[in-house]
């Protein structure tokens, strides 16, 4: 079973963001295709790139960077939650991408990304893709965007979706499946 990492890309303490990923966390749960795990980037604190090699090299000095390089060479497949900022992604997702790169090779992404506004971060991913693809990840071709993210946090603090939303999120969930569990040589002659 695909080990599936949820990483959350916001670091701000107030961040809507964060129980739209729990909430994606739980349908991965769900799916039976994912042993699933959630990330958060704002616990996991990663300081600005301070390795003094180039991360296609693999040689770490600091235990931040090898923690989370065995992080992620633990999973097989992602699925980011992501702000959108100014038109783009965050800076702390570009920054905890950059510090790794054979990690990230031929595995599966998802992109879910939202806005406070009405293009839900479109924008965002469609930025993220050149990145992606310089340090090998996969991304799957259904994305998700959620417009005005507020809307859908209720009094608790949990995200709560419309049923097309679930629909959607589900469509991402299987995209990424499919890409994790098709065999090398099937997607070679795709």
């Amino acid at each position: 079973m695909p080990r599936l990492h949820i990483i959350s890309a916001s670091t701000r303490p107030s961040s809507a963001g964060r129980p739209l990923a729990r909430w994606i966390a739980e349908l991965a749960a769900e799916h039976d295709a994912f042993d699933t795990r959630l990330l958060d980037l704002g616990e996991i604190a990663l300081p600005f790139m301070d390795e003094p090699e180039h991360p296609e090299a693999g040689v770490y000095r600091h235990r931040h960077t090898k923690d989370w390089s065995a992080t992620i060479a633990a999973g097989d497949c992602f699925v980011f939650v992501m702000p959108m900022y100014n038109g783009g992604f965050s800076a702390p997702l570009k920054n905890a991408i950059d510090y790794l790169y054979q990690e990230w090779q031929n595995k599966p992404v998802g992109l879910v990304s939202y806005s406070a506004g009405k293009t839900g971060g479109a924008p965002a991913i469609e930025m993220i893709r050149p990145v992606l693809g310089r340090v090998g990840l996969r991304p799957a071709l259904r994305t998700l965007s959620v417009p005005a993210i507020e809307s859908y946090v209720d009094e608790e603090g949990r995200f709560a979706p419309t049923a097309d939303l679930r629909t959607r999120a589900q469509a991402v969930l299987d995209a990424v499946a499919d890409l994790a569990t098709t065999p090398e040589a099937e997607r070679v002659s795709a």
